[in-house]
C-alpha cells in the first residue's frame, strides 16, 4: 500500500507563489508517474501536471503552462508543484496521485491511470 500526503497549501494573495509537496510512503516506492490534479468548488477534478519517474518527463495542462512547475526529489519520494503568479481561479483543492504501472504518458490527464491518491491540500487565492 502506498500513502500520499500533500502539504504546502494555504491562503495567498494573487500574484504570489506556493510550493506544494506530495510525500509518498509505504511499500518500496516505484511509481511510473505522479500527477497533480485540482478540484475547484462545484467543478470536476482537472489535470494539472504529471512527472514520469524514470526520466523526468513532464506534461502540463494547457491552462497553466508557464506558471506551474512539477519536479521531484527521488531520495525523498516526494513530488513538488511550484505555482507562480497565482490567480483567484487557481483556488482549489490540489491532489497528488501515483501510477504504479506504465501507461502511455500522453494519457497523463486521465485520472483512471492513477492507483493512489492523497487527501488533498487547499489553495485559496485572494484577489
Amino acid at each position: 500500500q502506498v500513502q500520499l500526503v500533500e502539504s504546502g497549501g494555504g491562503l495567498v494573495q494573487a500574484g504570489g507563489s506556493l510550493r506544494l509537496s506530495c510525500a509518498a510512503s509505504g511499500r518500496p516506492f516505484k511509481a511510473y508517474a505522479m500527477g497533480w490534479f485540482r478540484q475547484a468548488p462545484g467543478k470536476e477534478r482537472d489535470f494539472v501536471a504529471a512527472f514520469r519517474w524514470s526520466d523526468g518527463g513532464t506534461r502540463y495542462a494547457d491552462s497553466i503552462k508557464g506558471r506551474f512547475t512539477i519536479s521531484r526529489d527521488g531520495a525523498k519520494n516526494t513530488v513538488y508543484l511550484q505555482i507562480d503568479a497565482l490567480k483567484p481561479e487557481d483556488t482549489a483543492a490540489y491532489y497528488c496521485a501515483a501510477a504504479m504501472t506504465p501507461f502511455a504518458f500522453g494519457r497523463s490527464a486521465n485520472d483512471d491511470e492513477y492507483d493512489y491518491w492523497g487527501q488533498g491540500t487547499q489553495v485559496t487565492v485572494s484577489s
